[in-house]
């Protein structure tokens, strides 16, 4: 299904002009290298492609071991996170929460703030629903 090129011209039936001549890119690159000036950085690797090669620097040798080494790092620092965020547990938890077992001893608080049309005993009920021990209170 492949057309040739003079097939697709004489179809759109149009020629503006606009060809390369004959064997125009046979040659060019050896055209183009004659015409640029010689830059000091060429003489150097062409001495490379002769087979002296030039020495690698300190920091070339050692670059594959710094990013394995931060590649390391950077996992170890993230597995802490989440044995850190793992670890917390429940704060909800008046147990787990200083803070929270604090306010719930304090009866001006509980009366203020979260007896407002509750009984106590629903109030009660409600934590050892979610898994409140009152000996966890002692601690604090």
């Amino acid at each position: 299904m492949k057309e040739n090129i003079d097939d697709i011209l004489e179809k759109a039936a149009r020629r503006d002009g606009m060809l390369t001549p004959e064997g125009y890119f046979e040659d060019f690159a050896r055209r183009m290298e004659a015409s640029l000036p010689v830059q000091p950085w060429e003489t150097e690797m062409r001495d490379t492609r002769e087979g002296r090669v030039m020495p690698a620097g300190f920091w070339q040798k050692v670059r594959p071991y710094v990013y394995l080494a931060a590649m390391f790092a950077g996992v170890w620092c993230m597995m802490n996170m989440f044995d850190m965020i793992r670890s917390s547990g429940d704060v909800t938890i008046p147990g787990n929460n200083a803070i929270l077992a604090e306010a719930i001893a304090d009866d001006s608080f509980i009366s203020d703030y979260c007896m407002d049309g509750m009984e106590p005993d629903d109030l009660y009920n409600d934590l050892y629903e979610e898994g409140f021990q009152p000996a966890s209170l002692k601690n604090f």
